[in-house]
């Protein structure tokens, strides 16, 4: 759950500083300060092995050889009843939701009183939140991290991971065993799933993209600070596959707080809520409570899901984070990305290149198309493809609109170039619809004969999230199309009754 941001996570850290001792502190009390101070499941497990000398007692596992339980299965209760009775142990106030199964997610929370509408609920208070001022068993391990000023999201997902790797030892560890072992996230998809099943769709970019800057996370904090710091950040415990992990449950479970500067925070309980397209609602951080809270949008009754706003977005952005496809129709918010393309053979081609350049633009550009209608930036940038060299004086006018960041951010009007404006995006439209038939047809047919059961269910149920957001995006295509055919319908109609009337105005005077 919870609202995720798109953001690059390769970091800058600083060059190396002083090594730290390799002997820790006790753990210290944990607090943390929310106010800035300075389907089918893949089970996902990780061993750790390390040896641990008189001279190294900084970190070795709870059980050596043994496997380290990762979280739970996604639809586990048992933990989830586990986790209610440590927060409500800890000072979670009492509450008018409580865990359950569920018919919209796996597990969710559910009302067992009267909710009213406008109502403040959850009450989750700062010390049982995880933010980056979370102290840590290891305080070496965190001052090492804030000594390179890691930014937030990485230091949280180190942080998760060391907390996990000490199991029972941590003061987190009932909030650990009721996170999903394998977070439902497109960061567990293979290149060659996301070739296979979302070759069609632009969220297979943004997919790659989101893996890349992963592994760039990683990788740069290994050769930086791991490699450097082995007593603290052994490579048993801080690998590739708990990194996947953990910026798989930061991606599906992270929340930005508005009331506290949009900072970014793990928040238990809160985060078993689920998304409705129908809901506004949103967690924030309330200073007269001194709490996370959300106030809800409308009433419910016992028995009923309580559900909340995970933002808005487009049901291939759910699918990216949240690893689930709404039912097409359902989302108000929902969207595709139509890609544009300016012609290496445009006589302009490398001028309309250098103004786009200017701000912040390509040559190939995605622009999001709703049921409701597109940008003003996708007819702008049309509106450059399709410029004649005897228009080049307003190249600079055109990226500028197409880039969002003109401040008038007025509509721009070029009737001479409208019908050919529309005309490209509607090809580039009809493109990306016999992009999406040939997979529609084609998956039918797709070759799923996998030795294992178990990865039987997987493609399927991969295949069945792809064909979903397939038919969502693409019904949003063809009400692009049927507009942008109408539209040029009427306009060339137009034309052709001003020319007859010429004619017949002609003839009348020979």
């Amino acid at each position: 759950m919870a609202e995720a941001s798109r953001i690059i996570f390769h970091t800058t850290l600083l060059p190396t500083l002083h090594q730290t001792s390799s002997s820790l502190r006790k753990r210290s009390p944990h607090t943390i300060s929310l106010t800035k101070t300075s389907p089918a499941i893949v089970r996902c497990t990780i061993s750790t092995t390390t040896t641990t000398s008189s001279s190294d007692t900084s970190r070795a596992p709870a059980t050596p050889q043994q496997p380290i339980p990762w979280g739970c299965e996604i639809d586990s209760l048992e933990n989830a009843a586990a986790l209610q009775k440590w927060l409500t142990d800890s000072g979670l106030p009492d509450q008018k939701m409580e865990i359950k199964k569920v018919d919209v997610g796996e597990r969710g929370l559910v009302a067992n009183n009267n909710i009213r509408k406008g109502e403040k609920l959850l009450f989750v208070p700062p010390s049982l939140v995880i933010s980056a001022d979370s102290e840590w068993s290891f305080p070496e391990a965190g001052e090492v991290l804030k000594r390179y000023n890691v930014p937030d999201w990485p230091l949280i997902a180190t942080y998760l991971i060391s907390e996990a790797s000490l199991m029972e030892s941590s003061r987190w560890s009932n909030y650990i065993s009721a996170l999903p072992r394998q977070p439902y996230s497109l960061l567990y998809w293979t290149r060659a799933e996301l070739d296979r099943y979302l070759e069609a769709s632009q969220i297979r970019e943004r997919a790659i993209e989101r893996i890349n800057n992963v592994t760039g996370t990683y990788n740069d904090l290994r050769a930086r600070i791991f490699s450097k710091h082995p007593n603290l950040f052994p490579e048993e415990v801080f690998n590739m596959e708990t990194f996947k992990w953990s910026f798989g449950i930061l991606f599906s479970r992270l929340v930005r707080l508005p009331s506290l500067d949009g900072r970014v925070a793990l928040v238990p309980w809160a985060d078993m809520l689920n998304h409705s397209c129908d809901v506004e609602t949103f967690l924030d951080y309330d200073k007269s409570t001194k709490g996370v809270v959300f106030t809800t949008d409308r009433p419910y009754q016992p028995g009923e899901q309580v559900f909340i706003s995970y933002g808005r977005k487009s049901n291939g952005e759910l699918l990216l984070s949240y690893g689930f496809v709404p039912r097409q129709g359902t989302n108000p918010r929902d969207s595709v990305e139509l890609p544009l393309m300016i012609k290496k053979s445009d006589k302009c081609y490398e001028q309309k290149v250098e103004a786009l350049k200017k701000h912040g633009l390509s040559a190939s550009q995605c622009f999001p198309l709703q049921v409701t209608g597109w940008p003003l930036e996708l007819i702008a940038y049309a509106y450059l493809a399709v410029s004649p060299p005897s228009m080049s004086g307003k190249f600079e006018e055109m990226a500028s609109a197409a880039s969002n960041k003109n401040a008038s951010n007025k509509e721009l009007k070029y009737p001479e170039l409208e019908e050919q404006a529309l005309q490209f995006i509607l090809d580039s439209c009809e493109s990306s619809i016999s992009k999406y038939t040939k997979f529609l047809q084609a998956s039918g047919s797709m070759d799923l004969d996998i030795t294992s059961p178990k990865q039987l269910n997987r493609k399927v149920f991969l295949k069945q999230l792809a064909v979903d957001l397939c038919n969502s995006e693409q019904r949003i295509l063809f009400r692009a199309q049927y507009i942008l055919r109408r539209k040029l319908r009427d306009m060339r109609r137009g034309e052709l009754k001003a020319l007859r009337l010429f004619d017949s105005v002609t003839k009348f005077f020979k």
